[in-house]
């Protein structure tokens, strides 16, 4: 018979909230697919699949493992977390379906590619402010083209956009050891939310042409069959949403490319001299280092998997991080190779139904953000003293990453 236990913590310790587990995870990983693929976590009582045969099925099951109790860790641990309502990605079919078709014409590739020269305008606007000698390639650089791009899309005014950003970097930001939004996290996300109220307020009144004015406009099928608009505070919870994970996913990936092509000059100069490999670079960042390490999940149902039991309505962590550094999946996959040939999926948008709505967005602006900086900074350094990473649930990534241009 199944074991109704996890693999102890005398075997593998994982506490995602450790200074261990924000400054370098992998090792972490390693010993939970070797030794605890089905883990039990006694600390804050979860469980989690590391193993790229687990993970990504799981990601795809909306019925096993549910979206509808939180998303984050603290949503279930946490008895004063915030859970916020009407958001997409907190919701299973048909709700998600229904809600999820309003924005998806938005974000589908060939909407996207109609955005590339507004795209390019505003990361090549942002790289001409740097001064190559001495720079942060994110304060400077990844941290605010992609906030600007997706405020903009959605209609924010350009006094508000860069202070999106700000919100979002205390809302998210943990101390080590502790599973709650901070006080000024709070604080943060209370008045960001209300500042997307606002917007949609003002919007009804003054329509324009951007993503809140359309919701105001757009109808949905409720649960009972009629059809209604959407309210105000509805669309706000989009707008957060949109607002959020459309900045943050590239922030984090394109610091993560600075640091990685410092330490593998080699590929960086490949890609000076074949711009074409810049998509399979992309997707290799995604798997090698990619911001969304995990999701968590709710069981519907009792799970057994390798020999060990999931007890039904509990919190499940799937570690996409991990999943994509799994050996049983990825030949040598702690050797970073943007000639990796890429096949299956990479699981760093996430799989299934709630795979990252914007991910043709993320990696038309990655593409192009590394594109420019090959003109940029054709040859750079990382001043690896000054290296800091940022400690959020979920994402994963660097807060400075100090560099200069080197002469050629």
């Amino acid at each position: 018979m199944p074991e109704r236990f996890g693999v102890s913590e005398e075997v593998v310790h994982f506490d995602p909230f450790s200074d261990e587990f924000f400054s370098d995870p992998f090792e972490t990983y390693r010993r939970l697919r070797d030794h605890a693929p089905v883990y039990y976590s006694e600390q804050y009582d979860f469980w989690a699949l590391s193993r790229y045969e687990d993970v990504a099925p799981a990601m795809r099951d909306h019925e096993t493992y549910s979206s509808a109790r939180g998303v984050t860790l603290d949503h279930f641990i946490d008895p004063d977390a915030m859970l916020p309502e009407g958001v997409i990605i907190m919701m299973d079919p048909p709700q998600h379906t229904r809600m999820r078709a309003l924005v998806n014409k938005v974000f589908t590739p060939r909407a996207i590619a109609k955005l590339e020269p507004m795209i390019r305008d505003v990361v090549e606007t942002t790289a001409q402010r740097i001064d190559t000698t001495s720079f942060d390639l994110v304060e400077d650089f990844s941290a605010v083209f992609p906030v600007e791009i997706i405020t903009t899309m959605l209609g924010v005014p350009p006094d508000g956009r860069q202070q999106i950003r700000h919100w979002l970097d205390t809302m998210l930001e943990r101390e080590p050891g502790n599973v709650s939004v901070t006080a000024a996290g709070r604080e943060a996300a209370v008045t960001m939310w209300r500042y997307y109220y606002g917007l949609v307020v003002d919007k009804r009144a003054n329509p324009q042409d951007d993503m809140i004015t359309r919701l105001t406009e757009v109808e949905v099928e409720r649960e009972d069959g009629t059809r209604t608009r959407l309210d105000d505070m509805e669309i706000a919870a989009f707008a957060s949403l949109l607002g959020g994970a459309g900045a943050e996913t590239v922030t984090k990936l394109i610091a993560s490319a600075g640091v990685l092509f410092a330490r593998h000059q080699d590929q960086w100069q490949m890609l000076r001299q074949d711009r074409s490999r810049i998509p399979a670079a992309f997707e290799e960042l995604l798997r090698y280092e990619g911001p969304s390490q995990y999701d968590i999940r709710w069981s519907n149902v009792e799970v057994e998997l390798h020999g060990r039991i999931i007890p039904r309505h509990k919190p499940v962590m799937l570690i996409n991080g991990s999943a994509t550094r799994d050996e049983r999946a990825f030949a040598d996959p702690d050797r970073f190779d943007i000639t990796r040939a890429h096949s299956g999926h990479n699981l760093g948008f996430g799989y299934g139904i709630h795979s990252c709505l914007g991910a043709a967005l993320a990696r038309m602006e990655g593409r192009v953000a590394l594109d420019v900086l090959l003109d940029l900074i054709p040859e750079f350094e990382v001043d690896v003293t000054g290296l800091r990473r940022v400690k959020m649930p979920n994402v994963f990534g660097w807060a400075n990453v100090p560099a200069r241009g080197t002469p050629q």
